[in-house]
């Protein structure tokens, strides 16, 4: 199959479509847009470039990618947006570029799934097989790991971090890192335990989850101070690599540690 275009779409001669490309009625692509294979691009999208996108993906109805940043100290640099494979984005997402303070690249890796109304700001990287759901918002900076899940009307503070495996409540706001496997909620979040239903789900057998369950014990629950806690961790990380995972996290942690 070849690549099909609304005619009511409106693509930029410096726009690059790989094969079997389907675009929406009035969908607009601009310059400097790559799209790869088997995408689908929903009517009344709009992508800016720089921007690249991977292979199959699903871009529903009213997304806006690749505009300029919401920075008062953008100046119009040359930045980029990166999106992987196999990534669904839902209606009326909004995905901007990067800044030239800021790294210059905003990057959605492969396998995610951005339900409606997600933004995610200048800066922010995001890993794989993630799920936001809808309305949540990253401000700019913002590290999302792997496998993390964000409740719905989740709010990230600029520059925070969220390890892999992380789960967030409904209408959380964080202001500080979440470290992995750690489920947060509340206004503000706090945490609430680890994410053990969404551990079984992806295949981690018992002793793994005990073993996370008595590492966030140590560091939530034990009374320790911070430095004593990861002194601790550090003891239960040889041959754990799920609390190695959670010690690097936390000796990496720029922001203050949600705890």
């Amino acid at each position: 199959m070849s690549t099909l275009i609304h005619p009511s779409a409106i693509i930029d001669p410096g726009a690059k479509l790989g094969a079997n490309v389907r675009v929406g009625p009035y969908a607009v692509i601009g310059p400097e847009v790559e799209v790869g294979d088997d995408c689908i691009i929903g009517s009344h999208v709009v992508i800016h470039g720089p921007t690249r996108i991977g292979r199959n993906n699903r871009i529903h109805s009213h997304a806006a990618l690749g505009d300029d940043p919401q920075d008062k100290k953008f100046r119009g640099e040359r930045t980029e947006l990166i999106i992987g494979d196999d990534n669904v984005i839902r209606e009326f997402c909004t995905i901007h570029r990067g800044t030239g303070s800021g790294g210059g690249v905003t990057r959605i890796g492969n396998d995610n799934w951005l339900l409606a109304y997600v933004h995610v700001a200048h800066d922010c990287i995001v890993g794989n097989h993630c799920v936001f759901s809808n309305n949540c918002a990253l401000a700019g900076h913002v590290v999302v790991g792997d496998w993390v899940v964000l409740g719905g009307y989740t709010l990230l503070h600029q520059f925070c971090r969220v390890g892999d495996h992380a789960f967030t409540a409904m209408n959380a706001k964080i202001n500080a890192d979440v470290p992995p496997f750690v489920l947060v909620g509340g206004d503000y979040a706090v945490p609430r335990g680890i994410n053990s239903e969404g551990l079984k789900r992806r295949g981690f057998d018992p002793e793994r989850v005990r073993q996370i369950k008595r590492a966030y014990r140590t560091l939530y629950n034990s009374g320790l101070g911070l430095a004593d806690a990861k002194a601790e961790l550090a003891k239960m990380a040889a041959g754990a690599p799920d609390i190695a995972l959670m010690l690097e996290f936390i000796e990496h942690s720029e922001r203050s540690l949600l705890r």
